[in-house]
């Protein structure tokens, strides 16, 4: 589990640096519409950087489910937010990629699915 919290850390290291890029970098490079697009981008990352901290250190799920929950946030962290970060940052453009940043969006609800499956499960073992 080091190695997923090392990754979240970079993540949730990444996420301050384009946060404070877009905010201070960009405002005058980017519209408004684009900003909030960015933005939304840094804030998703965030939020799951936060939910991967805290599965990495809770001791009710085992190693096994540590490791998928946190393989499904990264890849949706990729995909989702890396797609806006790459359309706004790049001469990519969101008609060329259109299907990425929905796809991750999929891997986070999976993500939150299976966690929910798992607390379930663990609530029906409890009665």
């Amino acid at each position: 589990m080091i190695k997923n919290l090392a990754i979240t850390c970079f993540l949730g290291l990444l996420t301050i640096v384009l946060g404070a890029f877009g905010a201070h970098g960009l405002k005058d490079v980017l519209s408004v519409t684009e900003i909030s697009s960015f933005n939304t981008g840094v804030r998703y990352q965030m939020y799951h950087v936060i939910v991967l901290l805290f599965v990495n250190i809770y001791d009710g799920f085992t190693n096994s489910q540590k490791n998928k929950i946190s393989y499904l946030f990264f890849l949706g962290i990729l995909l989702f937010s890396g797609s806006i970060y790459a359309i706004h940052l790049t001469t990519i453009t969101a008609k060329s990629i259109w299907f990425v940043t929905p796809l991750g969006g999929l891997i986070l609800i999976i993500g939150w699915f299976l966690m929910t499956l798992i607390f379930i499960k663990k609530y029906k073992e409890k009665k």
